[in-house]
């Protein structure tokens, strides 16, 4: 069902809709709006906590104590971890994922550095939870490396990066530039790490060897070893870390140090002046214990730099201290304006002009790591964070795009901004159609093999998700289908559609996120939506949809894709199934009429939704988030969008 039937339909439908029920859903968009109008920030910007998990937390204490500084907010961060230990005696990734082992083990430890003694009831729970899932020795790459840190297992066993690969010139295809941007960021200051091997023993209490099936594992069993259930190639890795190994027990010296100087100078070339390492958590950690290794004093300028940025991720609330992973700002402005902009608000209201002048002003016009395979591309992209011109990325830049052309009332006097803007984003297209978030053609998913690679997540492919957000920037700003770069992103997203109908979604739970995100884009750039590759997507959404009228889907999706779709409806998530399909002309269908009521019967009495489920995405399977803004400016952005799709397409903009 096209737009045109929408058209021709649309005032039948507003009559044969009670005016009761009109009323419920203006007076929701109403709420909604004053609610989301409050949470903005007198400079304009909205910004709402990014929640993940204690690992966070846990590794601020344990960078504390690795540099000898003050702890005087451990006690509350051990309050906090504490506070958000399972009944089993693990914690979480996600909500409900029953407890992971490496979260579980960086805890512990972080605990036992707060002073928790081990014969603690919740110590006890959490050490059972970890020796019932096969000891420490079953963490992750990232938690023994802080397990080695502090002397409680071998270095000997964690897959090694010589510093040395600091050394490979870009032209080689195999530097540090072919790793995802999070990773470089993160590995480099990992490599002198690796190279230095410190050790920062913990008084014999502090210290976790209950947490090891046997006494010998944290040291003589602690390797990287051959897998039965792993690929060849993982397997040849295991090799050549050995032969690594060998390799970096011999005395040369000159070009090991040469290539620490070389790492030394990329991590203070690329700390914000405002000392923050790529606006997350694991690089900003890191690069402070590689500085630190190489004899930098917790006074010194860089150091003190770097922990005020960390500081400023920190939240508190009664007697509890947190840390977020990273914070949003650009990405919950861009969202919050176009939810406002759907559901009526004009352009020149207040908030909307303070707003989209805050994002104006945020537009970077320096040159970052994507410069290395994109040499002659000017500089125009947004990042997710108030500080972090290293890495604009292509899916906040093309969502601040459109929310700009759509809520900007003086377009002409940014004209040029945003046409370098839009250029920076199509200059970043891969070789396969498809766009990804921070780098070009950043596609050498073979390196996921590699032991250290265990959260998969080393390289930074193109997705269905930033790939159709492109489209969508490109049909806002008056494109068509017929644009040279359009044609090969829409062959990308025809190529990677799962034969049921829906897109995989890389920055959301799942494919709910992907589907919504390709859908409006198709509509956007002018899609007939009467195909039948679009009808197989609006099919599958409708039948994903819950008893309850809403639509959910669990993080154990990326798992287990037979579970796409499926899970407890959340406020988000609905707000994407609807916005979908309204976009494929779905605005009549019993199936939004049932998605709208839930959002409007599931509305609390400040105006926003209650969400504990995680639909946000840092590394599936593995790194899971809630984005505390996206159950207020999702449902809003769709009931704003129903109402307007209402009333006529001339109207409405669908997405």
């Amino acid at each position: 069902m096209g737009g045109e039937t929408i058209s021709i339909r649309s005032k039948a439908v507003i009559d044969a809709l009670p005016r009761i029920h009109l009323n419920r859903i203006e007076r929701a968009v109403q709420r909604a709006t004053t609610a989301m109008l409050e949470m903005q920030d007198p400079a304009g910007y909205w910004w709402s906590e990014l929640e993940s998990n204690v690992t966070i937390t846990a590794e601020y204490i344990m960078l504390h104590r690795f540099l000898g500084l003050d702890e005087g907010k451990v006690p509350r961060m051990a309050a906090d971890i504490l506070d958000k230990q399972l009944p089993n005696g693990g914690w979480s990734i996600w909500y409900g994922d029953g407890g992971e082992i490496s979260t579980t083990v960086e805890a512990y430890l972080a605990l036992k550095i707060a002073g928790l003694p081990a014969e603690d009831l919740r110590m006890l729970k959490a050490r059972e939870f970890i020796l019932a899932r096969g000891g420490a020795l079953k963490t992750r790459v990232f938690t023994r490396i802080f397990l080695a840190l502090f002397g409680q297992v071998s270095w000997d066993g964690i897959p090694l990066l010589p510093v040395e690969f600091m050394l490979l010139p870009p032209w080689s295809g195999l530097s540090i530039y072919e790793f995802s941007s999070w990773t470089r960021a993160t590995v480099v200051p990992l490599m002198i790490i690796m190279a230095k091997r410190p050790v920062r023993p913990l008084p014999l209490e502090q210290g976790v060897a209950e947490l090891f099936c046997d006494p010998d594992d944290a040291f003589g069993k602690h390797r990287v070893a051959w897998k039965l259930d792993a690929s060849p190639l993982e397997n040849l890795f295991v090799i050549l870390d050995r032969v690594l190994k060998l390799y970096a027990w011999l005395p040369l010296t000159w070009p090991r140090n040469f290539a620490v100087k070389r790492a030394e100078r990329w991590i203070l070339e690329h700390q914000e002046d405002s000392g923050d390492w790529a606006g997350i958590q694991p690089p900003m950690v890191n690069s402070l214990l590689a500085l630190h290794c190489l004899g930098y004093d917790p006074g010194h300028d860089v150091i003190q730099r770097g922990l005020k940025a960390l500081e400023f991720f920190t939240l508190e609330r009664d007697d509890r201290t947190w840390l977020q992973s990273c914070i949003s700002p650009v990405w919950d402005t861009a969202l919050a304006i176009r939810a406002l902009e759907a559901a009526g608000l004009p352009v020149e209201h207040p908030a909307m002009a303070a707003s989209t002048s805050w994002l104006l002003a945020q537009q970077i016009f320096k040159p970052g790591d994507w410069c290395v395979k994109c040499p002659d591309l000017p500089p125009g992209g947004w990042a997710f964070e108030f500080d972090n011109n290293w890495y604009p990325d292509v899916d906040d830049s093309s969502m601040v795009l459109v929310a700009l052309k759509d809520g900007l009332a003086d377009t002409a006097r940014h004209q040029a901004a945003l046409q370098r803007g839009i250029n920076w984003c199509l200059g970043m297209q891969s070789k396969n159609g498809g766009f990804a978030s921070f780098d070009k053609d950043n596609t050498k998913e073979w390196l996921n093999a590699i032991p250290f690679g265990d959260l998969k997540a080393l390289v930074d492919p193109p997705t269905e998700d930033i790939t159709a957000r492109i489209l969508e920037m490109l049909g806002a700003f008056g494109h068509g289908l017929d644009h040279p770069a359009a044609e090969r992103a829409l062959a990308y997203l025809r190529r990677t559609q799962h034969p049921d109908g829906p897109w995989w979604g890389r920055w959301g739970v799942n494919y709910l996120y992907g589907t919504w995100s390709v859908l409006v884009a198709l509509k956007r750039i002018g899609e007939d939506m009467s195909r039948p590759y679009v009808r197989r997507a609006v099919d599958w959404v409708k039948a994903c949809q819950n008893p309850d009228g809403g639509w959910g889907e669990c993080c154990e999706s990326y798992r287990d894709p037979d579970l796409m779709g499926q899970g407890p409806s959340t406020a988000s998530q609905t707000a994407w199934a609807l916005l979908g399909l309204i976009a494929a002309g779905e605005v009549q269908s019993p199936e939004v009429k049932g998605g709208i009521d839930y959002l409007v019967k599931t509305q609390n009495p400040q105006g926003r939704w209650d969400e504990k489920y995680f639909t946000g995405t840092g590394f599936p399977n593995h790194f899971m988030i809630r984005y505390h803004l996206y159950r207020d400016c999702f449902p809003l952005m769709a009931l704003g969008t129903y109402l307007k799709a209402l009333k006529g397409p001339e109207s409405s903009r669908l997405g």
